[in-house]
């Protein structure tokens, strides 16, 4: 990590830190005082989306259905990765092994897409920074189905999510949603209850 002044805050991202068993230990031996932020979806719609990007980069990957569940029929198959990233409770078990959940704060996916300036709010109270990115710093886009940032006045193009972002997903059937939906569903209560935040995906 670079060095910080004081008045400073230095920020780094991962989308595999909060997954990797050993990430907790390392990061508290950096800095016990690190705040964390996590930004959590819908575990069957993110794991719909992974398998999407996995597919735009190897075309002829076996069905979802496939990969999701063992033999195509069985179990939902927690080895897949697709699927093991959204047991957030169990991730969340390692993390308080070393982080207190005051330095947590979970960002709702879902509400940073339907209400960006809301969910950055919070973000910077997190941080002790005073509000300045509000609603008027975006726009919907709808071709991409998300919000882009708007710059400052004469400072350019707005930014938006990258090419990876927004894709299109595959079609699953909904018998694979509603089973996927129940084997989430006492993974989703608890992670409820651990971080006194219901997301509301079920």
């Amino acid at each position: 990590m670079p060095r910080t002044l004081d008045g400073q805050i230095t920020m780094e991202k991962t989308p595999s830190y909060f997954v990797t068993r050993e990430a907790p230990r390392r990061i508290h031996g950096m800095s016990p005082a690190t705040k964390l932020i996590v930004v959590v979806r819908n575990p069957v719609t993110r794991a719909i989306s992974d398998y999407a990007q996995m597919l735009s980069k190897t075309p002829g990957l076996p069905s979802f259905g496939t990969l999701a569940f063992r033999r195509g029929l069985g179990p939902v198959d927690t080895a897949w990765s697709a699927v093991r990233i959204g047991l957030y409770a169990q991730h969340l078990d390692n993390w308080l092994r070393y982080f207190p959940l005051s330095r947590f704060l979970f960002v709702s996916g879902e509400r940073l897409v339907s209400d960006p300036a809301g969910e950055l709010g919070h973000v910077q109270d997190f941080l002790g920074l005073k509000r300045v990115v509000t609603d008027k710093h975006f726009y919907f886009n709808a071709t991409k189905g998300f919000p882009c940032l708007k710059k400052a006045q004469g400072s350019g193009r707005p930014h938006c999510l990258g090419k990876s972002k927004g894709r299109p997903h595959p079609r699953v059937p909904e018998a694979m949603v509603q089973r996927l939906r129940a084997f989430y569903r006492p993974f989703n209560r608890k992670f409820y209850q651990m971080t006194g935040q219901d997301f509301g995906w079920d």
